[in-house]
């Protein structure tokens, strides 16, 4: 029996805490398969609660099998709370760990102990976006049709995905030449570690305007070396970051799975057999990049006149139709508008206006909208300026639903993002709910 568990903690060291939760739960009956990267929200609190209580958690969700019924696995949770020092009766004080019952299978149980699906599954961002990262297009039962995804179009507030760029190429527009070895790239790599980057994205060739195309041989050799190094990095840690290849080589796509990276960043719009067929053999996240030239060529742009956002989306429904017929599991496809490629600046500001609404066709979506040219319009060329303006561009596609942000500057988009989110975070009220706790870490 398939199942999704959501965990949290906001008390002592809280990955360390998540990590623990989990080990222990695979001494049970029950196997993990999959955990998805740990986000962090503001605590939901009664009126009046003491100051102290307003800790942020960190969130995740894993994916179970388990043949245990669920009164069995609501036991073993229970244990594991208490082992980890969870106070039963205080429900909204800081806490070390909170597990949850959120889905089970197709079934809808309603008790005095348990309520599943959980009875604020669609309510919560802190629920949906770790739920997301491994089943967007997953449907609750109850649900009407509604996907995990279509449910978090409809909430006020939405927590991202940030993925941070390392470009180890000599030519790349902002970054060229800074990270070509792991001495001078490791202090950047940590850096976005440690400001809280769920991705990390390595890429070997630049694809700006006018750069030299370079070989296959070449491309892998700049960044195999550097792939090894982040992959002992995410493994030395509790929920590291994913690690994506950003290529539209099939070849330098399979060498950078088989060494242990989590996702492709296929610039190329998954659109060749190779890639197609890769994407189905590896069952990993393919991101996929609209574009009309590789590298940019200035010259080839979308036609003046067009709308924009219907182009990409009469792009998009093509690709959703030839990655069915493949027999893709699209749960694994995220789409990218390619900002900067082949579009115009106005073209470009028409689909960062509307780049939330390309979900609705069941995918996530990525945008690459970091220093951007057309940003140096409006601020200049000075990096700082860019990254200030990238992040103010961050916060408009947040409120958006956009469900993966990719940046240079990790610290700087966080950081500006916390805070937003910090004034943008209301007061929980008590639950009403019968056999739910008030945040129960989901």
């Amino acid at each position: 029996m398939g199942i999704y568990l959501g965990l949290g903690s906001n008390l002592g060291d809280r990955r360390s805490n998540l990590s623990r939760a989990i080990t222990q739960l695979e001494t049970k009956d029950l196997r993990v398969t999959r955990v998805s990267p740990v986000i962090e929200s503001a605590a939901q609190l009664p009126e009046n609660c003491p100051a102290e209580w307003d800790r942020p958690f960190l969130n995740l969700a894993v994916e179970c099998e388990t043949e245990a019924p669920p009164e069995t696995v609501r036991s073993w949770i229970k244990e594991i709370e208490r082992g980890l020092g969870r106070i039963d009766d205080l429900h909204w004080s800081p806490r070390p760990v909170d597990i949850d019952i959120l889905l089970w299978g197709e079934a809808e149980l309603s008790s005095t102990m348990l309520t599943v699906p959980h009875a604020h599954l669609r309510e919560r961002d802190f629920v949906l976006t770790p739920l997301i990262a491994l089943e967007p297009r997953l449907i609750a039962p109850g649900a009407a049709g509604a996907s995990l995804l279509d449910w978090s179009r409809k909430l006020p507030t939405h927590i991202p995905l940030w993925m941070g760029i390392l470009n180890v190429t000599p030519d790349s527009f902002s970054d060229g030449g800074q990270f070509l070895d792991w001495e001078h790239l490791e202090p950047h790599a940590i850096g976005m570690i440690d400001a809280g980057a769920h991705i990390i994205d390595v890429g070997g060739e630049s694809t700006r305007p006018r750069g030299e195309p370079v070989t296959a041989e070449t491309e892998w050799a700049r960044v195999a070396p550097i792939l090894e190094r982040l992959i002992e990095t995410r493994d030395r840690q509790p929920f590291g970051p994913l690690i994506s290849i950003d290529t539209y080589r099939a070849t330098t796509a399979r060498k950078a799975l088989c060494l242990g990276v989590d996702m492709v960043n296929d610039v190329g719009g998954l659109g060749s057999e190779e890639m197609i067929e890769l994407a189905g053999e590896s069952g990993v996240d393919f991101v996929a990049m609209h574009q009309l030239s590789l590298p940019v060529d200035p010259k080839i742009t979308l036609a003046q006149d067009v709308d924009p956002y219907a182009v990409l989306e009469q792009w998009l429904l093509a690709r959703l139709e030839r990655w069915e017929k493949a027999g893709l599991d699209l749960n694994r496809i995220i789409f990218d508008p390619g900002i900067g490629f082949g579009k115009t600046v106005q073209q470009n500001r028409e689909l960062l206006s509307r780049a939330g609404e390309f979900r609705r066709h069941g995918l996530r979506v990525l945008i690459g909208h970091s220093r951007k040219s057309f940003l140096g319009d409006l601020v200049g060329d000075e990096m700082t300026a860019r990254d200030l303006a990238t992040a103010g561009l961050s916060l408009n596609l947040c409120q958006q639903g956009v469900d993966i942000l990719r940046v240079h500057n990790v610290p700087i988009n966080i950081g500006i993002y916390r805070g937003w989110a910090l004034a943008s975070a209301g007061k929980g009220q008590a639950p009403t709910a019968r056999g739910t706790d008030s945040q129960s870490g989901l």
